[in-house]
């Protein structure tokens, strides 16, 4: 099975770029930010932890308890929210143990914070997405048609903060993983320079 690992901070370009190299080398795209947005939902409609199940459809779709939330699940209270959730040990130890059977059954893009790290630690391909808070935060801005990039950035700065210092599967780019700048960069140059690394990492496979 084929395993392409994205991680990244918030707001970097990871959904994007793992989209379109799912579409490009036939993978299925595992976006798990979305997986731990429908927890911090489940949370907030009063459900225990231990009766939320999330998964996703061949589509993408992501599901929690049987129902699509996929439309739900971009608000900036989720943003924070998810964050929030995701350093839970119970939640996170529930999650990877389904990501890692998504990858399995599939050939996947998958997208997170410790993908490289933590999910699939012997992914074929792992890339790390960087730039700098404030082109994250303008271009988040941009995805919400909003005005106040100084609140989003404050956002972002926060949701930086926790990433990083959680105890559980800080964001760190893995040892092996190739680091893609995109500061200064255009959607379509990160993504030729990231389907050149994969093809040559993957060769003729």
């Amino acid at each position: 099975m084929m395993e392409i690992a994205i991680d990244g901070p918030a707001a970097s370009g990871k959904t994007t770029l793992g989209r379109e190299l799912a579409r490009r080398f036939g993978c299925l795209f595992v976006e798990t930010g979305k997986m731990y947005r429908a927890v911090a939902l489940g949370l907030e409609q009063g459900l225990a932890l231990d009766a939320i199940q999330v998964d996703m459809d061949e589509a993408g779709r992501t599901r929690l308890n049987g129902e699509d939330v996929s439309d739900l699940l971009h608000t900036p209270a989720l943003d924070q929210a998810s964050s929030r959730v995701a350093t839970q040990p119970a939640v996170r130890k529930r999650l990877v143990a389904l990501q890692r059977g998504i990858a399995v059954a599939h050939d996947v893009v998958m997208e997170g914070r410790d993908i490289g790290t933590v999910v699939l630690p012997n992914a074929d391909v792992k890339l790390f997405l960087q730039a700098s808070p404030r082109e994250r935060a303008l271009r988040r801005a941009r995805q919400r048609h909003e005005s106040n990039v100084e609140e989003i950035l404050a956002e972002i700065l926060a949701r930086d903060e926790r990433d990083r210092t959680r105890a559980v599967s800080p964001l760190n780019p893995a040892t092996d993983a190739i680091t893609i700048d995109t500061d200064s960069k255009s959607l379509a140059q990160v993504i030729r320079e990231a389907v050149d690394l994969v093809e040559g990492r993957l060769g003729g496979r």
